[in-house]
């Protein structure tokens, strides 16, 4: 049985990251949540719902996601996960599809598996139209410079923890997801789509939902599709 650990950056998601906690199956066998800087009580409400909480003060995804690997690859040999499952705390994916999302993984057909949102089944308004264009056009690019074809830059993924530590991530802000499959494309890590389900958050997107957020966001993948060609 492979031991999973499921990392969430959280920033500023009291509201919703109780309920992502308590709904991780219980095969997992750590919740990490990287409280990202916030200035409400994500931490404690994490903490209360059973999460290991760690603190990262530097705002950013990536931040938040550094921590958590760090975390984790540090632990001893019997504990040191097999897996990380990064998913989002604004309770928009639903944890319990984390079976069908590793499914590749544990059958050995994959190192990296990317859920996606578009061939899933998403509640209306869920993705947003700047989502589903940028979205397009970051995979559109991947595949025309990379060969790798995919639909989506999602946040619930799944990924070999060695196989996560050679892409040596270096990405501290919005363009974590892009730089992960383009790096895998590079080392021609074996990769996987599975349809997740989405709903829409709980709370204002602290990117997609601000014309700012945005433009940065947009602007950073492009920026890192070609930068790791």
């Amino acid at each position: 049985m492979l031991r999973v650990n499921v990392i969430i950056p959280a920033y500023n998601e009291e509201l919703s990251i109780g309920k992502v906690v308590a709904a991780i199956p219980a095969f997992v066998d750590d919740v990490i949540v990287v409280n990202n800087n916030s200035s409400d009580s994500t931490a404690e409400t994490a903490s209360l719902a059973g999460a290991t909480v760690l603190h990262e003060p530097k705002p950013g995804y990536g931040h938040a996601c550094l921590k958590g690997i760090a975390h984790a690859s540090a632990k001893p040999a019997a504990s040191r996960p097999d897996v990380i499952v990064f998913l989002d705390g604004d309770f928009s994916d639903f944890p319990h599809e984390m079976d069908v999302l590793l499914k590749p993984i544990v059958d050995g057909h994959a190192e990296m598996v990317i859920g996606t949102r578009v061939l899933g089944k998403r509640e209306a308004g869920s993705l947003l139209p700047q989502q589903l264009f940028g979205n397009w056009l970051a995979t559109k690019l991947l595949h025309l410079l990379y060969g790798v074809t995919y639909t989506d830059l999602g946040p619930f993924r799944a990924i070999k923890l060695d196989t996560l530590l050679a892409l040596n991530m270096q990405d501290r802000t919005y363009g974590w997801t892009v730089e992960m499959q383009a790096k895998a494309a590079k080392q021609h890590v074996r990769y996987a789509e599975v349809p997740v389900s989405y709903r829409k958050r709980i709370g204002v997107s602290k990117v997609s939902g601000t014309i700012k957020g945005t433009v940065l966001a947009g602007y950073k993948i492009i920026f890192t599709i070609f930068r790791y060609m």
